[in-house]
């Protein structure tokens, strides 16, 4: 006699979703990359963000570590230890956007409007080196904020850079009629591979110039800024807005981030979501810093470091 067969239960690509609140703010954060799928303040998306049935596309919502953007080849050395990461940009031969965005996370704490995540990150080709990653996601009245700690387990020097990728939207047009304010006053120069030339321009006088809030218009961007103006908070604040004032967001990052990598998404594999958001994503160094050493961070046996940022509806 046959036996009936077991019903499976299909799990979410990014693995369990976390939500938290605080009044009509709803948050929602993935087991699979620390990911931030959802941010939404009633009916109003804060970020293009993905659904639950989706994996994250074009790093959406996701955390880069332990180096953010590109790096040359997927190929490094330090402190006299070589390493060589898988390319995941193949097209340009290069590795992109680090390891734990792919990499289950474990939930350490969960209230009504905060959550804490975890991530021992073990030596392997790409990264042979060992830290342990906390992530916190805090919602209340003044926005959502992220706190990221890392803490060095390994016994000799650590490489580390971070980053996150959220795409912030001001409404269902296209970001051209969205008005852009970034606090950069220069940008690196990238070469055909997306990599820093060594160059760096000041943004006045030039297309880039957003240092005061206007329309992006036909702008094209997918670059680095840097030079960032800080409040009395060291904080650095930038903000997409929607023409009409109906929706928008300002995101801050501490002294920790001194970049600021800005993209339009023209270049989106999936054509309906071009320039349909722009990705802000705070950065502790410019792209390929593992390979130039450029604001790296190297933490000591034991050493922990921690910065933050944030995001404010407007």
């Amino acid at each position: 006699m046959p036996y009936p067969s077991p019903r499976i239960s299909v799990a979410s690509p990014t693995g369990q979703q976390w939500r938290i609140g605080h009044g009509e703010q709803e948050v929602v954060v993935c087991e699979v990359g620390a990911t931030l799928r959802v941010y939404n303040v009633g009916a109003t998306p804060i970020i293009d963000g993905f659904g639950p049935h989706e994996w994250s596309h074009s790093g959406r919502g996701q955390v880069l570590a332990p180096w953010p953007n590109r790096l040359a080849d997927g190929r490094y050395e330090f402190n006299g230890v070589r390493a060589q990461a898988a390319l995941d940009e193949p097209e340009r031969r290069n590795a992109i956007h680090g390891l734990v965005r792919w990499l289950p996370w474990t939930l350490q704490t969960r209230h009504q409007n905060q959550l804490s995540l975890r991530l021992q990150l073990h030596p392997s080709p790409g990264y042979p080196f060992s830290i342990l990653l906390e992530m916190e996601y805090h919602v209340g009245r003044g926005g959502l904020s992220i706190s990221t700690t890392a803490h060095s387990t390994d016994d000799g020097p650590v490489p580390f850079g971070l980053g996150f990728h959220p795409y912030l939207t001001a409404g269902p047009e296209s970001v051209d009629g969205a008005i852009l304010r970034l606090p950069a006053h220069q940008t690196l120069d990238l070469d055909d591979r997306g990599l820093p030339t060594g160059e760096v321009t000041d943004v006045a006088g030039t297309e880039r110039d957003f240092t005061t809030a206007r329309f992006i218009g036909p702008t094209v961007l997918d670059t680095p800024f840097t030079a960032l103006e800080r409040d009395s908070e060291g904080r650095a604040w930038a903000s997409l807005d929607a023409p009409n004032g109906t929706s928008g967001a300002a995101l801050w990052a501490d002294a920790g981030f001194g970049y600021l990598m800005v993209y339009t998404g023209d270049t989106l594999g999936e054509v309906a979501r071009r320039r349909r958001a722009v990705a802000i994503e705070p950065m502790t160094c410019p792209p390929n810093a593992l390979r130039t050493g450029k604001d790296l961070l190297s933490l000591q046996p034991g050493q922990k470091w921690s910065a933050s940022w944030g995001l404010v509806p407007r």
